[in-house]
């Protein structure tokens, strides 16, 4: 078995896409091997194809399991459910473990307090970590430590990039980078619709679209330049695309 980075053992509470994308990630990047995780869900299918998805993980009796089993463990249910996860767990994790919450807007105050620990991270992940290119921001608890920060950095790096920012600015980031892959969806169909207008064929169309948004996305990414900069390059004077960009 190849040699894994971290010696802990990661927790899932919830088992859905998103906890199996980052456990993925984790033993992809031999940051653990999938004996190295242990998961529960109270959906049958989740934990099956979580079983399925990454091998020699434990699939655990309860939350409660988890808690005991895992050095970090992941709260990866929506927050709807998050009230039932306080009511099994709550009080049981103690300053030993550290708790990594992926709920949406589930402030650090209300998990410390439904948890009755400190040492808390808070993380806005978004799906495309379902295929190793996410983008993902996140905050500290009062008692997670800089080494926790670290770790948390480390694992959420498997699955894409990852930034540390401070708690209040995490609504930006979940308008931004949360829900940003919908707004790119929208731009996406609105410019094959605009190639089939044209012409096109539906798939064609769409593969250049596609195609275009994630290069055009790699050269803001890879070449250290202002998107303005990459816009003015290719806007030729009284060219096609300075005409697109006046009508847009």
């Amino acid at each position: 078995m190849p040699q894994t980075t971290l010696t802990q053992t990661i927790g899932f509470i919830g088992a859905g896409q998103m906890a199996r994308a980052l456990a993925q990630g984790f033993v992809a990047a031999r940051l653990v091997s999938g004996r190295q995780i242990v998961h529960c869900d109270p959906v049958e299918a989740a934990t099956h194809d979580f079983a399925q998805k990454i091998s020699g993980a434990a699939a655990a009796a309860s939350n409660a399991e988890v808690i005991q089993k895992a050095n970090v463990v992941f709260l990866a249910v929506k927050p709807q459910n998050m009230p039932a996860v306080f009511a099994e767990i709550g009080g049981k994790v103690g300053t030993e473990k550290l708790i990594v919450s992926i709920a949406a807007g589930v402030t650090l105050a209300r998990l410390c307090d439904g948890l009755q620990t400190t040492r808390v991270v808070r993380v806005m992940p978004n799906t495309p970590a379902l295929i190793g290119k996410g983008a993902s921001a996140y905050a500290l608890g009062s008692a997670a430590t800089a080494a926790d920060g670290q770790l948390v950095g480390q694992l959420l790096g498997a699955v894409g990039q990852a930034f540390q920012v401070d708690e209040k600015l995490l609504d930006a980031v979940t308008g931004l980078s949360g829900s940003g892959p919908a707004y790119v969806y929208v731009m996406i169909e609105a410019l094959a619709d605009g190639g089939v207008r044209m012409g096109l064929p539906r798939d064609v169309a769409l593969a250049l679209a596609a195609q275009t948004v994630r290069g055009a996305a790699e050269m803001v990414l890879t070449s250290g330049e202002h998107p303005a900069a990459l816009k003015d390059k290719v806007a030729s004077p009284g060219g096609t695309t300075i005409a697109g960009l006046a009508a847009l």
